[in-house]
C-alpha cells in the first residue's frame, strides 16, 4: 500500500503565551493554508529562530500548543550555528535552545530545537491493513522519478484516530531523494 510522503520545511509550534510575547497581548495565529494533517494549518505569523552564526525565519504552524518547539533540518540548524538532536515532535526534554525574535518581543527557549525524526502518520485501520503498531520502526522506499529513489530507515509509525495517512521527511531528506511534486512511498521492512 502507497502512501504520500510530504516534506516539512522548518517551522515551530508556539504555546499561547509565547506567542503573546513574540507578538503582543492578545494575540492569535492567523490560518494562511491547512495542513493534510486535519485540524493543522500554517499561520501568517512567522519568527526569526537565533542562533550563534544567524538567523532563519520559520513560519509558526497551528493550533498552539502547550509549549514552543522549533524544528529544523540539520542543514538549517549547522546554518546558523545551532547542534540539534534527531527527535520525535514534542520530545524536547534536554535538546538545544535559541532566541525566537518576533515583531512584539523576543525570548529565549531555554530548550525546544529539534530535527524532527521522520515519520508515517496514520489512523488505526491504516495500521492494521499496514500490520504496524503505533511507535513501530519500519523502513519505507520513496519513489522518485530522477532515479534517486531512497529507502529511510529508522521511520516512526505514529497511530491515531484523527490523522491523516502520511509520511512527513525534512528538507534534507526530500533533497537527498529528489523528492519535488506529488511522492510517494510505502513500507519495506518492519523491525
Amino acid at each position: 500500500m502507497k502512501f504520500i510522503v510530504e516534506t516539512s520545511a522548518r517551522h515551530a509550534h508556539v504555546s499561547q503565551a509565547d506567542l503573546e510575547t513574540l507578538f503582543g497581548p492578545g494575540s492569535s495565529l492567523t490560518h494562511r493554508k491547512d495542513l493534510s494533517q486535519p485540524g493543522q494549518f500554517a499561520s501568517e505569523q512567522k519568527i526569526a529562530v537565533v542562533g550563534p552564526r544567524g538567523q532563519l525565519n520559520v513560519t509558526i504552524l497551528g493550533p498552539t500548543r502547550s509549549s514552543t518547539q522549533v524544528e529544523l533540518s540539520l542543514t538549517d540548524a549547522r546554518a546558523i550555528g545551532l547542534t540539534v538532536p534527531v527527535r520525535e515532535s514534542g520530545d524536547t526534554a534536554g535538546t538545544t535552545g535559541c532566541k525566537l525574535v518576533g515583531p512584539a518581543g523576543e525570548l529565549e527557549l531555554k530548550e525546544g530545537v529539534i530535527v524532527a525524526k521522520r515519520h508515517i502518520h496514520m489512523k488505526p485501520e491504516d495500521a492494521q491493513r499496514l500490520g504496524v503498531q503505533d511507535r513501530q520502526v519500519v523502513s519505507v522506499k520513496v519513489e522518485t522519478k530522477d532515479g534517486r529513489s531512497l529507502i529511510f530507515g529508522d521511520t516512526v509509525v505514529r497511530v491515531h484516530p484523527t490523522f491523516a495517512l502520511a509520511m512527513h521527511i525534512d528538507t534534507d531528506e526530500a533533497n537527498a531523494a529528489g523528492a519535488a511534486g506529488e511522492v510517494y512511498g510505502q513500507i519495506v521492512e518492519i523491525a
